[in-house]
């Protein structure tokens, strides 16, 4: 499948894009989240993607983060809840608005987003209200942190042992440290920070 697009905006609307990526067009559908966050026209992006397959349809879904990305493969496993509402959800209301949300079961929040019902609303908040750890980093990268850099500093931290808190808390200090900000040397830093050196 196609996990990661990089390429030249041929042009972007609310809710798609169209990459070239060595010639060819891709169209992805993105949140309105992603479409503010893009550059213009002609300029060079690197897109997440999800890649939605069915006997009529092959369609590519696109983030900037890896985080929303998360967010809405969780979205699209409640019964329901297909590719298009995720992402309909997604711009409806601001990722870390939406994860406090279905953690807190605020239904009357969730209905506010347009095409989400009542009923659809609580089928949301009980098959995920427990499922939101490890999207407390939602909120942007901190100055000087490059693009997605502080996702891929947790995610790699998690992956060597760490829980996700202790990664975060250790990331935000590093990137509070300074230095070059290329994601060896923040990992290198970060590293150092939890271990107590």
């Amino acid at each position: 499948m196609i996990a990661q697009l990089h390429g030249k905006i041929l042009r972007k609307a609310p809710q798609e894009l169209v990459l070239d990526v060595a010639g060819v067009g891709y169209r992805v559908t993105i949140p309105l989240s992603t479409f503010y966050r893009l550059g213009e026209p002609g300029a060079e992006v690197s897109v997440l993607t999800h890649t939605h397959v069915r006997e009529d349809t092959f369609a590519l879904f696109g983030f900037l983060t890896a985080s929303e990305q998360a967010l809405f493969e969780r979205l699209i496993s409640v019964a329901g809840v297909g590719p298009r509402l995720a992402v309909g959800i997604l711009s409806g209301i601001e990722t870390p608005d939406l994860v406090g949300a279905l953690r807190s079961g605020d239904v009357a929040r969730l209905t506010r987003i347009p095409g989400v019902g009542k009923k659809t609303a609580e089928r949301l908040v009980v098959e995920l209200k427990d499922k939101m750890e490890g999207l407390e980093g939602t909120e942007p990268a901190p100055e000087g942190a490059p693009a997605g850099g502080q996702d891929d500093l947790v995610s790699a931290l998690v992956h060597l042992g760490y829980s996700r808190h202790e990664a975060e808390r250790g990331v935000v200090k590093a990137l509070e440290d300074g230095g070059d900000g290329r994601f060896e040397e923040l990992l290198r830093r970060t590293l150092r920070i939890l271990s107590g050196r």
